[in-house]
């Protein structure tokens, strides 16, 4: 994985939600060749490959939010978009921006919904010698 090139943090879990920040369409610290379809593809797989390093995958995904620098190539980017989510379509919104960092033309958040489990331990309350003792049940008055 890229390292980020900010003061952020790519994935954070907060409860049961997995938020990927922006992932542009860079690999090897420099945004791909090919334009609106190539950076796509590679955000998602970055996106993809940010998840996976927390046990979550696209299928997860419930919202993302998509940057674009230029609103023109919305529909090469929808079309790269779809192929790299497959079947699943989260919510999303797509917004038009003057500019993105290392001059890439997409950029991707995304927010993910994998609800923290319990561990078995801590699933079942420890049981002390005090509660298993059997108690008969109190008489009822008539």
């Amino acid at each position: 994985m890229a390292a980020p090139i900010g003061p952020y943090t790519p994935v954070v879990r907060a409860g049961d939600w997995v938020i990927v920040s922006g992932q542009l369409g860079l690999r090897d610290g420099n945004i791909v060749e090919g334009g609106v379809k190539a950076q796509t593809t590679q955000a998602i797989a970055n996106l993809k490959m940010q998840l996976e390093s927390v046990g979550a995958s696209l299928r997860d995904v419930s919202k993302t939010l998509c940057f674009l620098t230029d609103m023109d190539t919305f529909p090469t980017f929808n079309e790269a978009y779809v192929a790299g989510f497959g079947a699943h379509r989260p919510a999303r919104s797509t917004i038009g921006v003057a500019s993105l960092p290392a001059q890439g033309a997409v950029e991707i958040e995304a927010w993910a919904y994998v609800p923290v489990r319990p561990s078995r331990q801590s699933a079942k309350p420890a049981r002390s010698a005090k509660s298993t003792k059997r108690v008969a049940p109190a008489k009822r008055k008539r």
